[in-house]
């Protein structure tokens, strides 16, 4: 099977669903002439489909919404997800909202899309992972997929939903990943996580950076510490694969969530909180969640210094394989 970066995956979704149904455009910041300039298959839409708007967060969100209302399917491109905060009252309070408010008379299929993350070395407002600041908002779906081959298939599903779906790329993937994507068509359904890897000792949820950073970490632990690691990419954190999760959890018995955003408030919480209330009889160990350090990101290669990579996984693997639940209960 051929082999596409995470960059081309994406604009391909984009192309064949524009192909497929006259309603879908995209729209955002730079995109005609910067972001998809290299996209031939895209570039055929320019102007007429694939639109450049100002650099104004709060008009793309806002005409997006409205253009969902009247019956088309936009793809809104903001770039950086950091500066969806200047968008965030058309998001939260019209496009999570409308449905529902409407009785369920008024459709809202609009897919908010942005690159978040480190990668760029480019400071704090243009670095951070945001998934979490969505998820306490009901009525959005939130997406945010590792692989080439995940990323086309849920931005098709994200464009055929009814409902808004905050699509979060990993910015650090666009163009240093590849992976094995078909020409067939394929899409991949909401709420249902992969076993990225089978293993027997500890469960890892990750996703995104982290996800391969856990991938890289599970060969080396295996072949040097003889410990078996299972992978659980959630590939869409709202609606989350609870069974899946448990499933590895009650197989283990130990579970470590690894996300690039601050722990503070971070989705790893979430789903700790889950496996706690779920599964905690079948926990041989007290959850670890390995996470960004609740600072801002800052200029240049120190970024990487504030999330976790490789070596911090292989030492909360490590830490959690050497510890016990009875033992740890009778201290706190």
């Amino acid at each position: 099977m051929r082999k596409i970066t995470y960059a081309k995956a994406i604009s391909e979704a984009i192309a064949e669903e524009m192909e497929r149904d006259e309603s879908v455009f995209l729209m955002g910041e730079d995109v005609a002439n910067g972001t998809f300039m290299n996209s031939p298959e895209l570039q055929k839409y320019v102007p007429d489909r694939v639109i450049d708007s100002p650099l104004a967060e709060n008009l793309i969100a806002t005409f997006g919404i409205g253009a969902a209302m009247s019956g088309m399917r936009p793809v809104l491109d903001f770039m950086f997800a950091d500066l969806m905060t200047l968008a965030f009252e058309p998001i939260v309070n019209v496009a999570a909202k409308e449905r529902y408010m409407s009785g369920g008379n008024t459709k809202i299929p609009v897919v908010f899309k942005a690159g978040h993350g480190v990668g760029l070395q480019i400071g704090s407002v243009h670095s951070q992972s945001v998934e979490s600041w969505f998820m306490n908002v009901p009525g959005l779906k939130i997406v945010v997929p590792s692989t080439p081959y995940d990323v086309k298939g849920l931005l098709k599903t994200a464009i055929r939903d009814d409902d808004p779906v905050v699509f979060l790329e990993a910015r650090m993937a666009y163009y240093r990943v590849k992976g094995e994507v078909p020409e067939e068509e394929y899409t991949i359904p909401f709420g249902q996580a992969r076993v990225a890897r089978e293993g027997t000792d500890v469960t890892i949820v990750a996703w995104q950076k982290t996800y391969h950073d856990s991938m890289a970490a599970a060969e080396e632990l295996l072949i040097e510490e003889g410990i078996s690691v299972e992978i659980i990419d959630p590939r869409t954190l709202v609606p989350l694969d609870k069974s899946t999760i448990i499933d590895s959890i009650k197989k283990t018995g130990r579970a470590i969530i690894a996300h690039e955003a601050p722990k503070r408030g971070g989705a790893g919480g979430e789903i700790s909180a889950i496996i706690s209330e779920e599964a905690a009889h079948y926990l041989k160990a007290p959850i670890i969640r390995v996470a960004g350090a609740n600072v801002p990101i800052p200029f240049g290669v120190t970024e990487l210094e504030l999330v976790p990579d490789k070596e911090d996984i292989k030492k909360a693997v490590i830490e959690i394989m050497k510890k016990d639940i009875k033992s740890h209960l009778r201290t706190i």
